[in-house]
This record gives structure tokens, sequence and C-alpha cells, in this order.
């Protein structure tokens, strides 16, 4: 059974907003960043499998995101958006001492997570990322451009599953507006910021991305997937698959590979 509670803390921002699932027992602590214009909401089926799994998944809702305080979807430097997953991660390990804490990161969160694993990896156990928007990415092109284009993300890339775009239209929490500016020349910087960083070296990476994203796709990515491996490494790419995997017609696939590399890294 998971049961799933809501709590805040003092950003660097202001007030986000974070929830921790949790089951009968935990053996592991797993720290869920996530994506771009969504919320820690959406991942309440990724967090029963992983609790299924015996972790207690704590996640925040990044600033300017979800229930979070800020203007709408702006980052204006993602290592303050890292400074906010540590103090995520401070008050998981005080709640649950001793507990060894393994990092998931989607998309934009797959950003955070890199630059997270790079600045933090010697407390971390595992990495697990998904579809990270890492290495090289076509979307920097809007910054040439005079105005940001004003259409939203186009929700049928997501997912094979009709489900899962209708679900995020629906979504008041989700945003359906432009990019941002501010936030695109952000995500750039930390692009460049992870190139620039240290491998992960012995910390024990996954990758998992849909061959068919359309979003963040698997080419670019492997720049950066490339720079980060190191020692301990596992590849997942999924045939047919869009952005979201964790959404996917084979998203049970996915959580049980995801749920497998977990046990191994904290099995060695």
């Amino acid at each position: 059974m998971t049961a799933a509670g809501e709590w805040t803390l003092d950003g660097h921002a202001g007030r986000l907003a974070g929830r921790t699932w949790t089951g009968d027992s935990s053996t592991h602590v797993v720290l869920l960043a996530h994506g771009y214009g969504e919320h820690a909401g959406r991942y309440d089926h990724v967090a029963a499998a992983l609790v299924d799994a015996g972790a207690v998944v704590h996640a925040v809702d990044h600033v300017g995101h979800g229930k979070s305080d800020g203007d709408r979807v702006v980052i204006a430097d993602f290592e303050r958006v890292v400074d906010d997953l540590h103090l995520a991660d401070l008050q998981a390990r005080a709640q649950h001492p001793g507990l060894p804490v393994v990092l998931i990161g989607h998309s934009m969160g797959g950003l955070i997570a890199a630059r997270y694993a790079q600045r933090y990896g010697d407390s971390l156990a595992a990495v697990v990322l998904s579809g990270p928007l890492v290495g090289a990415w076509g979307g920097a092109r809007l910054l040439e451009l005079d105005e940001m284009p004003d259409a939203p993300l186009d929700s049928t890339t997501l997912s094979r599953d009709p489900s899962v775009g209708a679900a995020y239209e629906a979504d008041p929490l989700v945003w359906h507006g432009p990019f941002r500016r501010t936030t695109v020349e952000a995500i750039a910087r930390s692009l460049a910021a992870v190139q620039a960083g240290p491998s992960l070296g012995a910390l024990p990476l996954m990758w998992a991305h849909g061959e068919a994203d359309r979003l963040v796709p698997v080419e670019g990515s492997r720049v950066g997937i490339e720079h980060l491996r190191g020692e301990t490494y596992a590849e997942r790419l999924y045939p047919g698959a869009q952005h979201e995997i964790f959404n996917e017609t084979n998203r049970d696939d996915v959580l049980a590979d995801v749920v497998a590399f977990i046990r191994e890294a904290l099995r060695n």
C-alpha cells in the first residue's frame, strides 16, 4: 500500500511544495526531479512502483512549477534549483537516517539531476536519467528569435497512449503556455555546465530514453550521457516510445527496468 503526504520547504525563491510516498517498510530513499512545465503529482504511479520495491519517495515541485511559488515556469538559474533539491534531499535523509538515496530525473529534471550528481554524487547510491535534457538540445535555437513562439508544448509528443496527452491538457497544475526566454537561457547555461563538469565516476548511472522522443531526441541526449557515464552504466532505449517513458504504453516494462537497476546498484 502506498500513502502520500504533502509538505513545504523554503526554497531559494519562495515556498516549495513537496510530496512523500511511503509503504509499510523502506530500504532506500528515491529523490525524484520532474520535468519542465509539470509537477510531482504526475508521478503517483511511478512512486507506487518504487514504493512496492522498497523505496520511500520524495519529490518537490521546482520553483515556478506545480504548487510551488514563483512566476510560472520561470527558472533563472538551475544551480539554485539544484540547491532546492539538496534541501529536499537533506530533509529526506533526516527523516530516514542511514538509508541510501537514489536520484531519478526526467527531462528537465534529468538536467537538474545530472548537475546534482556532479555536485553531490558522493552522497548518492545511484542515478536514473529518463529522457534527460543533457548534451545537445535543438530548443536552444529559440534564443535566436526576437520573441518566443506563443505555442504550448504539443501533448501528442508525450506518449503513444492518448489518455496521457488528454490528462496533461486537463491538468490545471501543468503549464499550458509558451516557453519563457529566461528559462531557455538558463537551460543553455546549465547544459554547458554539465558538459564542463566531471563524469559521474563510480556512481551507478542508468539512461532510459524513448527512441521516438521528439522533444529531447536520443542523439542529442547521448552527447551528454557519454560525458557523464562512468564505471557502472546501464542503457535502455525503447523502440517507438516517445518522451514520457514512465507514461508510455510499455510503462510497466520501463518501471521494472528501473527497479531492477536500483536493486542491483544497492546490492553492490
